[in-house]
Formats: C-alpha cells, sequence, structure tokens
C-alpha cells in the first residue's frame, strides 16, 4: 500500500511540472514597439513577428505575412498596452522584444524616460532592446519589411550590428547603453534616427526601407534635436567602435575619390592650463587605396583624407554647439582625468 502511495505521489509531482505551461503555437511573440506622443496620450504600435514561419528558413515564404501591427492609445504607456490586449487573441510574449521607436513628438515632449522605465521594469524584456527615434510615423518604420524579405528579425532594425561592420555611420544603441550615456557627464546620450525612404524596387512595385539619417539627441528629462545627414558624419570618426567607413574627396580639383576607413583610433586628452581647459584630439586611422589616377601620390591622398576627416569632425562640432550639446562627450573625459578642473568649469554635469 504504502508503494502505491508513493508512486502516485511522485506521478503528482512530475505533472504538477505542465499545469502552468505555455504552448508556443497559442501565443503571440512582439518583435518591435513604436511609440508616439500625441494630445496628451500614449499611441503605442506593437509588432508581432509570424515565427512559425521565421523559425523554418533564413528566408520565409513569401505568401505568409511575416508579421502585423497593431496600435491602441491611453494616458499612460501601461494603460496603452493593456488596451492592445484587448483585441489580441492570445497571450503575448515578451522575450523576443529586440527594438524600440520612439517619435520625435515623443521625445520633445520628455516622455522617453517613461516609455524606457516601462520596459526595464518588466521582467520579460532585456537590457538589449536596441532603441531608436524617427521624425516620421512609428507606424509606417514597423510596417517595413527588410530587403529581398529576409526574416523580420534580421532587419537593420532588430539586428544592427551585422551592417554596422561594414558601415559605420551611426553606433546602435541599446536600452544599456543609453542609460549609461545618460548617467554619465554631461548627462546626454545619441540614438539613432531613422528615416522611411522608399529607394528599393521589385519588378512589380517600389519598396520602402529604413534608413539610418543622423542621430537624436537626449538628456534625462529633455531632448535637444537632431544632427542629420552630412552634419553627423564626423560622429564615426571620434568613436573606437567605427568599423568600417568612406571618405570621398578631390585632388587638385580634379575627379572624386573614395576612401574606404577602418581601423578609427582616437585619443582625447583634456589641458587644463591658468584656469582654461582645451582638449586635445589625435584620431588614426587606415585607408584602402583601390585606384589611384596619373599624377596622384599617396601624400596627396593622405593630406586629403586628412582634410576631409577634420572638416567632418568639426562641422558635427559646430553643429551640435548651436544645439547646446558636447557631442563628442569632453565633459565626460575631463571628469575622469581631472575632477577637480571638472567641478570648478561644470554647470549640470556640462563644461
Amino acid at each position: 500500500m504504502n508503494k502505491i502511495l508513493l508512486v502516485i505521489m511522485l506521478l503528482t509531482i512530475v505533472l504538477s511540472g505542465c499545469w502552468d505551461e505555455n504552448q508556443p503555437e497559442r501565443m503571440l511573440y512582439v518583435n518591435g514597439i513604436g511609440v508616439d506622443y500625441k494630445d496628451g496620450k500614449y499611441d503605442v504600435y506593437a509588432q508581432f513577428a509570424n515565427f512559425s514561419n521565421l523559425g523554418k528558413t533564413e528566408q520565409p515564404n513569401i505568401d505568409v505575412q511575416q508579421a502585423e501591427v497593431g496600435h491602441a492609445r491611453g494616458d499612460t504607456m501601461d494603460e496603452a498596452i493593456h488596451e492592445l490586449y484587448h483585441s489580441i487573441d492570445q497571450k503575448v510574449y515578451w522575450g523576443h522584444f529586440s527594438y524600440l521607436v520612439v517619435s520625435e513628438e515623443a521625445m520633445k515632449n520628455g516622455k522617453l524616460s517613461p516609455v524606457i522605465d516601462t520596459f526595464i521594469r518588466f521582467k520579460e524584456t532585456r537590457y538589449h532592446v536596441w532603441v531608436y527615434t524617427t521624425k516620421d510615423p512609428v507606424e509606417d518604420v514597423l510596417l517595413v519589411r527588410p530587403v529581398l524579405n529576409k526574416a523580420i528579425t534580421l532587419s537593420k532594425l532588430g539586428d544592427p550590428e551585422n551592417s554596422f561592420q561594414q558601415e559605420s555611420f551611426v553606433e546602435p544603441v541599446n536600452i544599456r547603453m543609453l542609460l549609461v550615456g545618460l548617467d554619465e557627464p554631461s548627462h546626454e546620450a545619441m540614438i539613432p534616427l531613422i528615416s522611411v525612404k522608399e529607394n528599393w524596387k521589385t519588378e512589380k512595385e517600389p519598396i520602402k526601407a529604413t534608413v539610418l539619417s543622423g542621430v537624436g539627441v537626449v538628456t534625462p528629462n529633455t531632448f535637444k534635436g537632431f544632427i542629420t545627414e552630412d552634419k553627423a558624419r564626423g560622429i564615426q570618426w571620434m568613436s573606437n567602435e567605427t568599423k568600417r567607413g568612406q571618405i570621398t574627396f578631390k585632388v587638385d580639383g580634379g575627379n572624386h575619390f573614395t576612401m574606404v576607413i577602418d581601423k578609427v583610433k582616437v585619443k582625447i586628452g583634456p589641458v587644463v592650463s591658468k584656469g582654461d581647459v582645451v582638449f586635445d584630439v589625435d584620431v588614426k586611422l587606415e585607408a584602402t587605396v583601390s585606384t589611384i589616377g596619373e599624377n596622384i601620390t599617396s601624400d596627396m591622398i593622405q593630406k586629403e583624407i586628412k582634410k576631409e576627416v577634420e572638416k567632418e569632425i568639426m562641422a558635427t562640432y559646430e553643429e551640435a554647439l548651436k544645439k547646446d550639446i558636447d557631442i563628442y562627450h569632453f565633459s565626460e573625459k575631463l571628469y575622469r582625468k581631472d575632477v577637480k578642473a571638472w567641478k570648478k568649469h561644470h554647470k549640470d554635469g556640462k563644461l
């Protein structure tokens, strides 16, 4: 009798582990979230990925919809998300949430911090979620499908590190990196700016793609503005994270040359003298030369590359000064080398 009771007890323990099981086919998976802010309310757009299709191959069935986007409004982020639940057929799983797009209006109204706070307090989401901002409707960004209809989880937004290795115009930023940046002097952080452009075509129709257009700069409570296109090009030459880029220039007013740049190494040294602070910036990089025309020497090319890199660095710096942005984090560099001088010169964490 005791043996029978023991077997029953063991079976009960084994079976109890399945009572709260979530069946994958009865769940919906969030891949991306877009947040806008209008008329005092949050507009939340959720992109749900069809993982039953994506799990089979990196080249999904083109006849099956890869993702759908839902929308809801609320006075708070939580209210908007729960409002969205009202129209969802299955339980929502957030563990595959990979990127967040915040609109210009939400940034201007100081809503980035409440948005980030909503997700970092939720146990299923992670700090590795990539963060973007946009001037375009966030719904349009979430509706863009990858080129050649590749898996939506491998898009530029969901998997930015892959394309960053080839072209390092703007460094990807996740929630962890964003929070670290906002905690350091001068308490500013850059977020990649995404635009939607119709610059691809198929045999049947033109298609839209997401394009990196610059950066948006935020503080814990405010939005400083955007630095876009050519005005943002200097950022890549002032970062040790840059993997690869390009410089185009003319030699002696002749033909254009494009050089592939890699192995960027930057040193920024604060120099304190007689109560003043200046910064000595040393940028080292390597350029790959594919072709050289007649009467063009390597010394001439090096001279032009130096001139163009310095020009782009200064153009970005001057554009940032107009918006009161410490784009190259000079305040942090002084803080780490000479905290006494930093305390003397800073105001609210900025020089």
